[in-house]
């Protein structure tokens, strides 16, 4: 079972960063990372990206899992991004910060120097992260249009952007959301949005909340077009089609001009208070986490009896194969009771009739497929070697589809209680990817994860595409997956690590997707347990 945590919600502001654009300012970002061992490190979150600004306040806060136990060495990146790609090794570096959690979570305000590389500085540029524990769970659901706003621009209408303040019990105000510009129109509606309530008001619903429309300009010079103050047991009276108005006031105008009335309207259409249930609130609830293992058996692996081979097994009994189920294997068997795991080949010629199979039992029991435990799949792996033909192609649809419909069958129930999770083992290039494509859409509208472990040398183009972090995932129909499902680790970047290093990297997208496929859904943990956060 996963340890007793708390969340900590990290904000994040910086100063006097670097400029690194030509004839405007940097459009920065920061990234979070934790160490994950072996001088390896995992994305853990990050900030939204500010155009041109050189002392960002980041509205996006970061989250992270906080455990009194663990020394936890986190490293903030900030880069100037100037593309529309998720990558960030073609963007400037615009400094960075290493500490641990430990040290923010002791500090009130933890502010420090950004440095180029260690011991350089990165110009007169610091980094200020404040930590907040998160002790509550409900969000804030927010609907906001306005009408007849001011004019701002000169050809143009204006381009409204929302921005809402927090008041502290100094008296400052501190961000808690900014809303995307919606682009010449002056009687905007913007996107549904949520906030966390501890966010928004520390769950004080009387706590004052200032809300600011501006018209947004590309230099980030914005103008203010009118501001408002609230708190969130006035903006709940909104919804059931009447909502909550307030008037934009722009105090300047307001000072200089007897006759000015406002700047427009702020209409609340709906503003809701809702539980957001968390990875373990599903899993303490009741929620089984089902694993199913597909090994690829194809040709390009190489004769299982040749020490080049990557299905050869070493004199000290492992291979990439073996050490993947291992380190996937031993930390998701805590989530499912009965600890069966169905484990399948592919692309392999296999007894009596020799014909090439997509999807055949690793114990040779198509009726019952599951393996005792993770041990359970390592030996029926061992024992299944010397009796069958590597062959191809490399299909994956089949076991996605294969796994899909029990998942299909699961959902039928409407309730959190079966998740899906499939591990691919594959040496290299894909066959069927537009089948594989449509697969995996089709499965984004289930219960269901795959992880894809890349062993061997090969190419990984086509798996890194399937992972959708550059951009969503589309069939070839072009329907877009519903939720980013799959995620691809080449096994190279693990050789030299510990082996617990594979296994927090390829699983650390699991909660999320789990938690958004229940959200998606609306169904709420089956138990709904007071879970107390240590």
């Amino acid at each position: 079972m996963a340890q007793c945590v708390s969340r900590v919600q990290l904000t994040v502001a910086c100063r006097r960063l670097l400029d690194r654009d030509i004839g405007s300012k940097s459009d920065p970002l920061c990234v979070l990372l934790q160490d994950v061992g072996g001088q390896r490190w995992a994305e853990l979150d990050r900030t939204e990206r500010i155009k041109n600004c050189q002392d960002p306040e980041f509205s996006k806060k970061l989250l992270v899992d906080y455990y009194f136990e663990k020394v936890q060495k986190l490293k903030f990146g900030v880069y100037d991004i100037d593309n529309k790609s998720a990558e960030l090794s073609d963007d400037d570096f615009l400094g960075g910060m290493e500490c641990t959690l430990g040290q923010i979570v002791s500090s009130s305000v933890f502010t420090r120097p950004l440095e180029l590389k260690e011991g350089k500085p990165a110009g007169k540029g610091t980094i200020t992260i404040t930590a907040e524990e998160i002790k509550d769970t409900r969000v804030v659901n927010l609907e906001i249009e306005a009408r007849n706003l001011d004019k701002k621009d000169f050809l143009g209408k204006s381009d409204p952007f929302l921005e809402l303040y927090k008041q502290s019990d100094a008296g400052m105000w501190h961000l808690v959301y900014r809303s995307e510009v919606v682009k010449n129109n002056l009687s905007p509606c913007w996107r549904k949005f949520s906030v966390p309530l501890q966010t928004f008001c520390g769950g004080d619903l009387n706590k004052p909340i200032k809300v600011q429309c501006s018209d947004y300009d590309s230099d980030g010079s914005h103008d203010l077009i009118g501001v408002f103050e609230t708190n969130l047991t006035q903006l709940q009276k909104a919804g059931d089609g009447s909502p909550v108005e307030f008037e934009c006031i722009h105090p300047e105008k307001k000072q200089k001009k007897k006759s000015y009335k406002n700047s427009g309207i702020i209409s609340i259409k709906s503003c809701k208070i809702e539980t957001d249930y968390s990875f373990l609130d599903y899993v303490m609830g009741g929620c089984q986490i089902n694993f199913t293992v597909g090994i690829d058996f194809t040709g390009s692996n190489g004769d299982p009896n040749s020490p080049d081979s990557l299905h050869y097994i070493s004199p000290d009994g492992i291979n990439e194969y073996l050490i993947a189920i291992w380190s996937v294997g031993s930390v998701v068997q805590d989530y499912d009771t009965d600890k069966l795991f169905p484990a399948f080949g592919f692309g392999a010629q296999v007894p009596p009739s020799w014909q090439v199979s997509h999807e055949f039992a690793l114990n040779f029991n198509p009726n019952n497929p599951y393996c005792q435990g993770i041990q359970g799949i390592v030996d029926a792996y061992r024992q299944i070697l010397p009796q069958i033909r590597l062959y191809g192609p490399t299909n994956f649809s089949p076991i996605i589809n294969h796994v899909a419909r029990f998942a299909a069958h699961s959902a039928q129930q409407r309730t959190a209680s079966q998740y899906f999770i499939l591990l691919i083992i594959t040496d290299g290039e894909i066959t069927d990817l537009d089948q594989t494509r449509q697969a995996i859409v089709n499965a984004s509208k289930l219960p269901m994860s795959i992880i894809i472990v890349g062993v061997g040398e090969a190419d990984f183009k086509a798996m890194e595409f399937l992972d959708g972090d550059n951009g969503v995932l589309k069939s070839l129909t072009g329907e877009p997956a519903a939720r980013d499902i799959v995620q691809f680790v080449p096994f190279r970047q693990f050789r030299n690590a510990p082996r617990e290093a594979l296994s927090q990297v390829v699983l650390a997208e699991v909660p999320k997707q789990l938690v958004s496929y229940y959200k998606l859904q609306g169904w709420p943990p089956v138990r709904l347990l007071d879970i107390k956060k240590m």
